[in-house]
């Protein structure tokens, strides 16, 4: 009977530190890792404000004097953004060497206006407005004012610039008193950076 009480005894201690866990040592808890947050990106849709850009393009005159040549200058301009329509009114100048027969164009300012649609990182937009050209005609210095229309569109590369095109149709009629009409298309391309 002592042994059978030893016995017990004997096995009741060894087991004593299994039921606590054991002999081996326990596994630690799993660390829980917090994912890090996702980088800012830029889901576009904010046009409004002001903003300075630059353009490059080229320019074709047909009616009484064919001619064509390159154009490159400067734009500002601010617009509103009304959610998914934005209004706006840019000025833009720069020069320009557009050949017309015995003279050419040298410089053209326009005077904007722009009603566009918001497609987020996308703008559509149609302009018109005032335009005055000056050059050299026959030997003479002219300039004279006419009128365009046509279309742009801007993408937004980040929250503040954003790279685009416009296409316009220009109509200069009897141009500084020459009795010369032309018309002009210009494509340019545009890069820009909003306030």
């Amino acid at each position: 009977m002592k042994t059978l009480a030893a016995v017990l005894i004997g096995s009741a201690t060894l087991a004593a530190p299994a039921l606590a866990g054991g002999l081996a040592t326990p596994a630690p808890e799993p660390e829980i890792m917090q994912a890090a947050p996702p980088a800012p990106t830029f889901a576009g849709g904010e046009w409004g404000g002001a903003y300075v850009g630059g353009s490059l393009g080229y320019g074709d005159v047909s009616g009484d004097v064919d001619g064509n040549g390159t154009l490159g200058g400067v734009q500002a301009g601010y617009r509103w953004d009304l959610g998914r329509t934005v209004l706006g009114a840019e000025i833009a100048t720069g020069a320009a060497d557009v050949s017309l027969g015995s003279g050419k164009i040298d410089s053209l300012t326009q005077l904007k206006l722009q009603a566009g649609y918001d497609l987020g990182r996308t703008l559509v937009y149609a302009t018109a407005g005032g335009a005055s050209a000056s050059g050299d005609i026959g030997g003479s210095s002219v300039s004279d004012t006419g009128y365009f229309g046509g279309l742009g569109v801007d993408y937004a590369l980040t929250d503040r610039w954003s790279l685009g095109a416009e296409v316009l149709a220009h109509k200069f009629d009897n141009f500084d008193g020459t009795g010369v009409d032309a018309d002009a298309t210009t494509a340019a391309i545009r890069a820009n950076f909003r306030f």
